[in-house]
């Protein structure tokens, strides 16, 4: 394998928590050196200032195989990740069917071969996602699944749940949960507000977040499950968060782009893009997961990338399909958080790439010699017009379609092997 040396490059390093100009070096695809001489006959990229970062370690990706190959493959999944900078998609098990048995793991392992970047998948806590009946934790975590969760189907059968988390603990495996109380989010497309009743849809209180958060860790507490919660979206709960990490259990949190960047009154004239998982929030919720983020309460940022047909977007809010591609968008839209003065480079690639790897155990992230050379050149000033039939994924539901936004993608590289570079 040919070495790289990148030189002139603005190393965002979020394990060091710097930015500086500085050069990289590559061999065999892993990290060799910093701030070193370009070694005898590497290929030699001159990065022109631009910014050299670890790449995104995605967790929470939807890919529609089995059974939705028309929304999303994994080539297309793919394709889309390296061209936004993404080069480790964590795949969620909301599959139809749902990838709860190791032969359905199997499967999609294979088929996840076709896809340029890395892909590890999740597999469903509870058989068909029905959180009645746990699925073979330690048959799937031997077949590959890094962790194991039901996505947005919480569970009511609480002791079901109990004994799936006693056993996951049992065995050292990491469980992702979805905060939200079950029946007070039945039918609900947007929060409870002024905003939701003048447009008549029907709406959740944020204290559904909070209640749901209460009864899991409470569930933690009692199994000692290492336990991810997939999104925190709301202000009320933080707190609850605050005193599970007090209190030593072992809690992590993430929330998703688009939570960090739009708030309630983007749903505008009922424009199903904006209708996600759990709805979009109000800007000062918004303004405090992103405070939370910042300051670390939230360790890790998401795409939550949920593909979704025309056919199920265009409808009545209410009817349609939740959920929002953003594998492409994802740096772009992390690059407001920059531009608005909340977050430095480093700090979110540490929510973006870091965190996530950490938590799930892989060594990539990070720009330590040795670690695999996985990594995104970018322009975190340039401009566009996001436009959705430019996106590689198969389904184009962005809500960014039409906004202007900085931060272009110029080459990405996974084990040191180039897969995607920028046209233009």
């Amino acid at each position: 394998m040919t070495s790289l040396h990148f030189t002139n490059a603005r190393l965002i390093d979020p394990e060091a928590a710097t930015d500086a100009v500085g050069s990289l070096t590559v061999k065999d695809g892993l990290i060799l050196s910093r701030d070193a001489t370009a070694p005898k006959g590497a290929k030699v990229i001159d990065c022109g200032g631009k910014c050299l970062a670890p790449g995104i370690v995605d967790l929470g990706v939807k890919i529609g195989e089995p059974g939705e190959r028309h929304k999303e493959s994994f080539r297309s999944a793919g394709l889309a990740a390296a061209a936004g900078g993404v080069t480790t998609i964590i795949a969620r098990p909301d599959t139809h069917p749902a990838i709860d048995t190791p032969e359905a793991l199997e499967f999609v392992t294979r088929r996840a071969a076709e896809s340029p970047v890395r892909i590890r998948h999740m597999a469903a806590l509870t058989k068909a996602r029905e959180g009645r009946e746990m699925t073979e934790i330690g048959f799937l975590r031997d077949a590959g699944a890094i962790a194991f969760t039901d996505v947005f189907k919480v569970s009511t059968e609480a002791k079901a749940i109990t004994r799936a988390m006693s056993y996951a603990r049992s065995l050292g495996a990491l469980v992702v949960g979805h905060p939200q109380d079950p029946g007070l989010s039945s039918g609900a497309s947007a929060t409870s507000g002024k905003f939701a009743s003048l447009r008549g849809i029907p709406a959740v209180s944020t204290m559904a977040e909070r209640m749901g958060l209460e009864r899991d860790l409470a569930l933690v507490e009692m199994t000692g499950v290492r336990y991810h919660v997939d999104q925190i979206t709301t202000a009320k709960a933080l707190p609850a968060l605050a005193r599970a990490r007090a209190g030593g259990l072992d809690v992590t949190a993430g929330t998703s782009i688009h939570h960090l960047t739009l708030n309630e009154f983007d749903v505008g004239d009922y424009r199903t893009f904006f209708k996600v998982t759990p709805p979009l929030r109000s800007e000062q919720d918004r303004l405090a997961v992103v405070a939370a983020v910042a300051d670390g309460q939230i360790d890790i940022i998401s795409s939550m990338h949920t593909p979704a047909d025309e056919e199920s977007k265009r409808l009545p809010f209410e009817e349609a399909a939740p959920g929002a591609v953003a594998l492409e968008t994802f740096l772009p839209a992390a690059m407001r958080l920059y531009h608005a003065g909340h977050m430095t480079l480093p700090g979110l690639f540490r929510a973006m790439a870091l965190n996530p790897a950490n938590r799930l155990g892989l060594p990539q992230g990070r720009l330590t010699p040795g670690a695999p050379a996985d990594l995104v050149l970018f322009d975190p000033d340039a401009p566009f017009l996001m436009d959705r039939f430019k996106l590689r994924s198969k389904s184009k539901n962005t809500p960014f379609d039409g906004a202007r936004m900085e931060g272009k993608v110029m080459m990405t590289f996974v084990g040191g092997t180039q897969v995607f570079a920028a046209e233009d």
